[in-house]
């Protein structure tokens, strides 16, 4: 098969996989008709929910067939005006994939808990999937969007899926949630495509084509051309509306609710990539406007909103009652943390915040499986009705509260590594101003965390019934620990593309 035909499968896989299986799930709904039945045996998983797993496989084999194609050069593969690869899609592609493949590794585990709860059955679990693969295909699709409408159109469509995935039980809370997710991210996806267009607006006044107008790299190279005030306006728009998806203030209070009703895998595919993705759309726009206007601008702009993110989730934290909603508080603190790298904007700081992305995908995908198996074993996410979990369930405690550590910033796990990076880059570019608040806000969202977190693993069990973790719900929390730290410990085999994936945001 020849080269250019594999480097289009490569592209187009990540996209097409998920939506011939959303489709798949969907007709196999359609002809099922009749009542709903449990669809498997009690306490196991039913066949058709491992099929899922075809997905992040193909993510991840197409992201290695891309990366040879970018790594090590400057320019980019591009398939039409719809689809483009370049350093920075590879290494995302690379995290939507391994956190996919941990949070569809745990789901057979997940529906069959729920199965046997008398929560879901064969019905419940078809239409489960069908949101699950068609929110995948979009973020796919996002990440792989050449054009900023197409991106726009991608991330819009994860709000749609993931709004029926939130109110997935169809409890009074989590249809409470689900509105309260779309109302939020409505506005803030609204406030982004009109940036957009007035970026469009500024790019068709400057001269360039129709066709070039809404490319991100044709836009990037012809910054120069735009008009700094409507450009600014453009960037601060963009600014809030993706900054909304991705957990930023000021529109963030959808998170909690959703991470906190959501399917525990959703939850962690929501806090794990699509936030990342939702950021990255933004740093996207960054370089148009860092060539438009200088970095000055867009660094005091991601400076404040990731400073008031930051303190706002610290404090949150320090109050927080329910272990869902607090790791979803905790995705914030992260995302601020990720924000503080991409304002101080040198490579160093880019490199982590990218490796802190996937590391904090990792990490939280294993802390909200484990959070979920909590739940269903517990019957409550309330932190002080949950003690001495390490004496009853050692295996799942050991997995939660090893997660809990790596987001907490631990060695080995990478997000030590990626946090260092981000305060060095800081100081070095005259920013310890901006980072030292940021230390202290850290050390208060650690404290709470691993207070709150504490109080569930230790304590008094009383007269609770010993529970085992299953081989099917432990491997992927053992796996993605694993990842976590080695991606700490020796990252050397993805240091190229990290520097690859980096200049292509500094635009060197």
């Amino acid at each position: 098969m020849a080269s250019g035909t594999l480097t289009t499968l490569a592209l187009t896989a990540p996209v097409a996989v998920p939506a011939l299986l959303a489709a798949g799930f969907a007709l196999a709904e359609w002809r099922a008709g009749g009542p709903p039945h449990r669809g498997a045996p009690p306490g196991r998983p039913a066949p058709a929910d491992w099929l899922g797993l075809l997905t992040p496989a193909a993510i991840l084999a197409g992201a290695g067939r891309l990366a040879a194609e970018v790594h090590g050069t400057e320019g980019t593969f591009a398939h039409g005006r719809l689809l483009r690869a370049d350093a920075l899609t590879v290494w995302l592609l690379l995290t939507v994939g391994a956190v996919a493949a941990l949070a569809l590794a745990a789901t057979p585990a997940h529906l069959a808990a729920e199965r046997d709860a008398g929560r879901a059955d064969a019905r419940t679990g078809r239409r489960y999937h069908v949101l699950v693969q068609a929110f995948l295909a979009a973020m796919c699709l996002a990440v792989l969007a050449a054009n900023l409408g197409v991106l726009w159109v991608a991330i819009e469509a994860t709000t749609i899926v993931t709004a029926f995935l939130v109110g997935h039980r169809r409890t009074r809370n989590s249809v409470e949630a689900a509105w309260k997710y779309v109302v939020i991210c409505s506005a803030g996806i609204a406030l982004a495509l009109l940036g957009i267009v007035l970026l469009y607006f500024a790019a068709r006044q400057a001269g360039m084509s129709e066709a070039l107008a809404l490319d991100w790299p044709a836009l990037a190279a012809h910054a120069d051309r735009l008009d700094p005030a409507v450009t600014r306006l453009a960037i601060v728009l963009i600014v809030l509306g993706f900054g909304a998806k991705a957990g930023l203030v000021p529109l963030h209070a959808w998170l909690p609710d959703a991470h906190s009703q959501a399917p525990a895998p959703v939850s962690a595919l929501m806090s794990g990539v699509l936030l990342a993705v939702s950021f990255t759309a933004l740093l996207r726009c960054r370089t148009i406007a860092d060539a438009a206007l200088g970095p000055g601008f867009t660094r005091a702009v991601l400076l404040a909103v990731a400073l008031l993110t930051l303190a706002l989730a610290a404090a949150l934290l320090l109050a927080q009652r329910d272990y869902k909603r607090m790791l979803a508080y905790s995705s914030m603190e992260h995302m601020s943390l990720i924000a503080l790298g991409a304002a101080v904007g040198t490579p160093l700081a880019l490199r982590a915040s990218l490796l802190h992305i996937a590391g904090h995908g990792l990490a939280k995908t294993v802390a909200f499986c484990a959070a979920g198996r909590i739940l269903q074993q517990e019957g409550t996410s309330r932190i002080a009705e949950v003690r001495g979990l390490l004496a009853r369930s050692p295996a799942l405690a050991a997995g939660f509260g090893m997660a809990v550590a790596a987001l907490a910033g631990l060695p080995p796990f990478s997000l030590f590594a990626s946090e260092l990076g981000i305060v060095r880059a800081g100081f070095s570019a005259g920013l310890g101003w901006a980072v030292v608040p940021a230390l202290v806000l850290v050390l208060v969202a650690f404290a709470g965390l691993g207070t709150r977190s504490a109080g569930m693993l230790l304590g008094d069990p009383g007269d609770r019934p010993t529970v085992r973790l299953g081989a099917a719900a432990g491997a992927p929390l053992l796996a993605g620990l694993a990842a976590c730290a080695a991606l700490g410990l020796a990252a050397g085999p993805l240091d190229g593309l990290l520097s690859d994936a980096a200049a292509v945001l500094t635009g060197s």
